[in-house]
């Protein structure tokens, strides 16, 4: 009989959940990470476009390749994928010349595509499920595609429809809380109820983050991006340090295998299909 070993496919290698618990401090991050994302890539982009360009991607794949070859969930490795995907998924959604409809309507596609894929492929889109090498880069495939729809929403919302930056916060800000909404009073999944406030959280922070950092004849309070980056980077770092001393974000073990997980993964016991819980 073959081993459990031998019986993994490519991409299949089992691995601990290298993702955080869905809590009040992720949410609380993860919109402060979107923030800074957004005005460090403008504050780059101002000063030098080849350096904007150079940062960001030389950032985006330092940052993956840290985390992808992690043994387990460190805060501080996380976050930094997370921020630098944040930079580079606001290049990302500024780059093509579609304007922000045809950017909006091209990662909105991409992003079905991706999670379609994923699903089809794996049968669960649970950040619990995430446990093989596979399901990983599913995730941060997903995850930088939520960050190019989100900057190129926001900036439909604030200036193609000019709302401007405010407007277009609070908007945001009334519609994160829809999926909690559904999930509470219609039954709304809870693996659909986070991925929509996830996606949402960019276009919030970055609205919020243009606001207090574009100057005042663009219906901003003139902060300035590189003071915005620079405050949103210190709270981030005082709150991953918290976590990472803490560990209160570190998902607990669940004896339930995701379904399909075959091989070691099962054997194991690792993280199953609970569902994203604490949105």
């Amino acid at each position: 009989m073959r081993s459990s070993v031998s019986r993994l496919l490519p991409g299949d290698e089992p691995v601990a959940a290298k993702v955080p618990e869905i809590t009040g401090l992720f949410w609380t991050i993860k919109i402060l990470s979107t923030g800074m994302g957004e005005a460090t890539a403008d504050f780059l982009a101002s000063v030098n476009l080849v350096l904007a360009a150079a940062v960001g991607l030389c950032g985006f794949a330092t940052a993956l390749w840290l985390q992808l070859r992690s043994r387990r969930y460190q805060a501080s490795v996380y976050w930094f994928a997370v921020v630098m995907l944040a930079v580079f998924g606001t290049m990302a959604a500024d780059g093509p010349p579609i304007g922000h409809v045809g950017s909006t309507v091209f990662y909105a596609l991409v992003l079905a595509a991706v999670l379609w894929r994923w699903h089809r492929t794996e049968g669960t889109l649970s950040i619990h499920s995430i446990v093989t090498r596979r399901r990983e880069h599913y995730y941060w495939t997903t995850v930088l595609a939520t960050f190019a729809l989100g900057t190129a929403l926001g900036d439909l919302t604030a200036d193609t429809l000019h709302l401007g930056y405010l407007a277009s916060a609070l908007m945001f800000t009334a519609i994160i809380a829809v999926p909690a909404f559904a999930r509470r009073w219609y039954g709304l999944g809870e693996v659909a109820a986070f991925w929509a406030a996830y996606v949402v959280t960019r276009p919030l922070g970055a609205s919020f983050a243009d606001w207090l950092g574009k100057p005042v004849h663009r219906h901003g309070l003139g902060l300035g991006d590189g003071v915005v980056s620079a405050l949103a980077t210190v709270v981030i770092v005082g709150l991953v340090a918290y976590a990472a001393r803490t560990r209160a974000d570190v998902q607990a073990p669940r004896l339930d295998p995701p379904a399909g997980t075959t091989g070691m993964a099962r054997a194991t016991g690792a993280a199953g299909t609970a569902g994203v819980a604490g949105l």
